[in-house]
């Protein structure tokens, strides 16, 4: 019966027994540094780092963006492969009506007077023959240009093809130009006209600033350090900046990006809010591994005979396709953030107290007294009488 009650006692004490911190009092000058010097580092960090380096205090929004392009510029070729001719915007732009990405004409090859009819593959394994029976009529070769006659001939003294129906003679697209046809397209030019909005905000703006005005447009040209604000742009210059040569990269094209990037700070004190370009090239460039490389695509223009048969002059375009990136994040003082981010930063407060705790046992000089003042152990025989005025469970 008495082990019985002593369980309980036991679990009674367990259960509503109250339990308080001991508070120790160290008058030491080294203990007490650290330990100042531990909160005083967790506030600069909240307050120096969280809220003004990382402007945790900020409410946030993304941007939201249009773009708008024009090119001008003129060019004039006469080679061997075609007439003398007079490029235009209207020659060369493909689309006309630029938005966020826009493609300059470099370099083509053309096939003129294509008409529907009959007319030998170009040599390859897929399209080579013996005789009749290695052409079967009507089969249509994803790798070929045509839809097989069923007729096998002579290509050349070494070589037989099948016979297709197509746009005949068919391109061979090996005749590419070493040297761009449209080189001088390095010196035109592209006015581009972006504007933003960060909706959070109620707040809008574009590149061409406040202060841009007609008079200014027709005489800027974009420059890094003279004149950084100018929205029309040189594409020699938007190809260098991007680490390329615009003649070596206009024989078979590339992407290239123009990146615009509107972060800003929308606080009253903080200043004006600016785009800021930047330049760089998109499609992979691998010397060890250049199988298709550049940027290519091909289009017709038709034309009726006087005999009213349809023919056509096929193109090869190669050129740079332009890709207009915008991106950007805006902040503004906010109340809610900056009390979560100041609450957030002074939360590491509590650890100062353990940090301290560790260093005044394990480093002090005195860390033997801390230690036997720190940690007590009751002695049941010397507390007999102090236990004995406890409070009791149970029946008197």
């Amino acid at each position: 019966m008495s082990k019985t009650g002593g369980c309980c006692k036991s679990l009674l004490h367990f259960v509503f027994d109250y339990e308080t911190n001991k508070t120790l009092v160290v008058t030491s000058l080294g203990v007490g540094c650290f330990f100042r010097l531990g909160q005083l580092a967790v506030i600069l960090y909240a307050v120096g780092y969280v809220l003004m380096v990382q402007k945790a205090y900020q409410q946030t929004d993304t941007v939201m963006s249009t773009v708008t392009t024009k090119v001008k510029g003129f060019a004039f070729t006469n080679t061997s492969d075609m007439d003398p001719h007079f490029w235009d915007v209207a020659d060369y732009v493909i689309p006309p009506q630029g938005g966020d990405s826009f493609f300059v004409l470099t370099n083509m090859v053309i096939t003129p007077n294509q008409t529907q009819s009959r007319c030998l593959e170009l040599p390859s394994p897929s399209s080579t023959c013996v005789d009749d029976c290695d052409c079967i009529e009507g089969y249509n070769d994803p790798r070929g240009n045509g839809i097989r006659t069923g007729l096998c001939e002579n290509y050349s003294t070494t070589a037989r093809t099948c016979e297709v129906l197509s746009w005949c003679p068919l391109e061979i697209d090996t005749n590419l130009p070493q040297n761009p046809l449209l080189a001088a397209a390095e010196n035109f030019t592209v006015l581009i006209k972006n504007s933003v909005t960060y909706p959070k905000f109620n707040y809008h703006m574009r590149n061409l600033l406040p202060q841009i005005n007609s008079s200014y447009l027709k005489r800027c040209e974009f420059n890094r350090m003279t004149d950084p604000d100018c929205p029309i742009f040189r594409l020699k210059q938007i190809v260098s900046e991007a680490g390329e040569d615009f003649q070596d990269m206009a024989v078979k094209g590339g992407i290239l990006g123009i990146i615009i990037d509107w972060s800003c700070d929308l606080d009253w004190w903080a200043g004006k809010c600016v785009p800021k370009y930047s330049f760089r090239r998109l499609d992979n460039k691998n010397p060890t591994n250049n199988v298709a490389p550049g940027f290519n695509f091909r289009f017709a223009k038709y034309f009726k005979t006087p005999n009213a048969e349809e023919t056509r002059t096929l193109i090869k375009a190669y050129g740079i396709r332009f890709d207009i990136l915008v991106f950007g994040t805006a902040g503004k003082f906010g109340i809610v953030p900056t009390i979560v981010g100041l609450g957030a930063g002074l939360s590491f407060l509590t650890l100062v107290p353990l940090v301290a705790d560790v260093f005044m046992l394990t480093c002090a000089r005195k860390r033997h007294l801390y230690n036997r003042h720190k940690v007590t152990y009751l002695n049941e025989d010397a507390d007999t009488e102090a236990m004995s005025m406890g409070t009791s469970y149970g029946t008197q």
